[in-house]
């Protein structure tokens, strides 16, 4: 079940999160509660799988280069592979599709260079090679949503 405190930092926060040097202090003075609340409410909230992080939305290749990639791997290799993928840091996330290139990730890096590394290494690592599929034009999708929160 979730508070009215949850409800007011889901609904809250998605967009125009404070930059500050104490953005959950001035969210609690916001709400009016303390900063431990908001600490331990946003601690529930990602117990029970309600949020997954609180960060930044950033565009594609503003900071560093990025790519979408692709592999083809075999279905009684895929798990494999996709633990070994998902051991990268560059790696932001990866998932199976239902197609012959079958498991799909995003790698962010520094610098193409780095990219392009990351993406030797993990042809190295699981003896697949990567199609990489970088960001030809940029079209944003606002993630952000008004929670109908009222009959919780």
């Amino acid at each position: 079940m979730l508070t009215p405190l949850h409800k007011r930092l889901l609904n809250d926060y998605q967009r125009d999160f404070p930059l500050s040097p104490t953005p959950y202090q001035d969210i609690a003075l916001e709400l009016g509660v303390s900063e431990s609340e908001v600490l331990a409410a946003l601690s529930e909230l990602k117990a029970k799988d309600v949020i997954t992080r609180i960060g930044p939305v950033i565009p594609p290749n503003r900071i560093g280069a990025s790519t979408l990639a692709a592999i083809a791997v075999l279905d009684t290799e895929l798990e494999a592979v996709a633990q070994i993928i998902s051991g990268y840091p560059e790696v932001n996330h990866n998932y199976e599709r239902e197609h012959h290139f079958n498991l799909w990730f995003v790698v962010i890096a520094a610098n193409t260079q780095h990219l392009a590394q990351v993406l030797a290494d993990i042809e190295l690592q699981t003896g697949y090679p990567v199609m990489s599929l970088p960001l030809l034009d940029d079209y944003f999708i606002d993630l952000s949503f008004k929670l109908d929160l009222q009959n919780d």
